[in-house]
């Protein structure tokens, strides 16, 4: 059994799907494993990681509006510290979840044909969003 670890930091210019699948999947090769799991996980509470399609972009516009209308703006919440898009960042968050695990087999992801991986940016202001890649296999 071997294992790797490493990290993507994704700069991100606003509330967006950022697609990283290829930046993963350099990460899988790099640590030949031919056979096992590669577990991502993002380090923070207003942006996450999500699988979804990769070919029409009118997908993930889709489910940006869809994201604000379950977690709008403007519900009044309390907790605003850091402006109107705090907490609906961390409604979004919660929703997309923060990890994800996807079997590795060859040497690569084993993700089906329309399948992206993707960071999803839940605030509207630029960051610097650091995701953990961990690679387990043989």
């Amino acid at each position: 059994m071997q294992q790797a670890q490493t990290r993507i930091t994704v700069h991100t210019h606003g509330q967006a799907f950022y697609e990283i699948t290829g930046e993963v999947a350099r990460r899988v090769a790099d640590s030949g494993i031919a056979t096992g799991i590669v577990t991502l996980f993002c380090r923070h509470t207003s942006a996450g990681l999500l699988i979804n399609e990769n070919a029409a972009p009118a997908v993930q516009r889709d489910l940006l509006r869809w994201l604000a209308t379950i977690a709008p703006e403007s519900a009044g919440y309390e907790h605003d510290s850091e402006g109107p898009d705090d907490m609906p960042a961390h409604v979004r968050s919660l929703l997309t979840g923060v990890s994800l695990s996807i079997p590795v087999a060859d040497g690569r992801m084993t993700l089906g044909t329309w399948q992206g991986v993707y960071l999803a940016e839940h605030r509207r202001a630029p960051h610097s969003r650091e995701i953990v890649v961990q690679i387990i296999g043989a």
